[in-house]
């Protein structure tokens, strides 16, 4: 994929002006609006936004997509599309068009930006801070999609950290992008109310659907500027922080309540993932450090089996391990190195009479 093409993006505009949609119907008359955006819940809003552009009623043209640069990825580390530069392609969208700049401060993608003339920008998990001298460019403003009730966990992982904490509500914002960490005024916003099963993964999409389903309602108001003037401020003093994960909160310590670790394993569901060491003591007495990945829990409200203080338990079709404060851990499913996911039945069943304990 070609990172920047300024020679075809001028030759482009010069014989199509606004006559012609990139995205290939007719844009007489349209605005036009850049989206930026990276992984997969980014590119169902793009697809949204692409639909929603083909509508003979549609006020909007998507005429540039902005995301990451392609990445190595599985075990071949091959240089890869980002989710959103891959569906903008298999919906025909004109490859000279999908900018992939490692930083969106870059002259040179600022002035290709320019060629285009946003009227407004959209962002949804984007990846990249945007500097003024892009959020000067379109006279509509730039808008983010943000799945969380700000000013509620700003920053870049609001999904997690929310779960992490155990809400039993979240929702998603549209809000206009400032300088300041998520800070701007919002336009809409939708509650979702959050199970105690739920993980990141599933509740990122949710959220992200709800938010395109607001954007595509608000956008009418966003290109005739009346959006900034019902846009409500958001109260700072209310403001809590999302910061971004990092692989070494990925482990579990039992000395906390189950659950905590529960929501922990929720929240990090996807990646980086959590884990857990564990003490394997075979037939012989000898004891060996066990290093798992946790994929799915429960919180058992109290177990009637007996075992010594450390020792974990199998039960149903969970592993059940001791938790701060007489609480209990259930392990439905798990991850040895290098293996794939089981159940916890059938890891038990491969313990062939070893004990199973907490790491000390």
């Amino acid at each position: 994929m070609a990172r920047y093409s300024p020679p075809l993006l001028r030759r482009f505009f010069s014989c199509a002006a606004s006559s012609v949609s990139p995205a290939g119907g007719s844009g007489a008359g349209k605005k036009n609006l850049v989206f930026l955006g990276s992984p997969q819940v980014a590119a169902s809003v793009l697809d949204t936004l692409l639909a929603a552009s083909g509508s003979p009623d549609s006020g909007f043209q998507v005429a540039a997509v902005v995301t990451q640069p392609p990445a190595a990825k599985n075990r071949g580390r091959k240089l890869m599309p980002s989710a959103v530069a891959q569906l903008a392609l298999d919906r025909g969208f004109p490859e000279e068009l999908i900018f992939t700049p490692e930083r969106a401060r870059e002259e040179s993608f600022l002035s290709d930006l320019k060629e285009v003339k946003p009227d407004v920008c959209i962002t949804a998990a984007y990846g990249n801070i945007l500097p003024q001298k892009f959020l000067d460019i379109p006279p509509c403003g730039t808008v983010n999609i943000h799945p969380s009730l700000l000013p509620l966990y700003r920053g870049a992982a609001p999904v997690q950290r929310a779960l992490q904490d155990g809400v039993a509500e979240t929702g998603v914002s549209v809000a206009y992008t400032v300088r300041a960490l998520d800070a701007g005024p919002v336009i809409a916003r939708e509650r979702f109310s959050v199970d105690e099963c739920i993980k990141a993964p599933e509740l990122l999409a949710i959220l992200f659907d709800i938010g395109s389903r607001l954007l595509i309602n608000e956008l009418p108001s966003i290109l005739n500027g009346s959006a900034k003037e019902k846009a409500q401020p958001q109260d700072d003093s209310k403001a809590t922080l999302a910061p971004k994960l990092n692989s070494e909160e990925s482990w579990l310590s039992f000395d906390q309540e189950a659950k905590e670790l529960h929501n922990k394993v929720r929240a990090f569901s996807g990646w980086p993932g959590t884990r857990a060491k564990l003490q394997l003591i075979n037939q012989n007495g000898e004891p060996d450090v066990l290093e798992i990945k946790v994929i799915s829990t429960k919180v058992l409200a109290s177990c009637d089996k007996v075992g010594d203080e450390n020792e974990i338990l199998f039960s149903g079709s969970s592993l059940l391990i001791p938790c701060s404060r007489a609480t209990w851990l259930e392990v439905l499913e798990l991850q040895l190195p290098g293996k794939r996911v089981t159940s916890a039945r059938d890891f038990w069943n491969g313990l062939r009479g070893q004990k199973l304990l907490k790491s000390p």
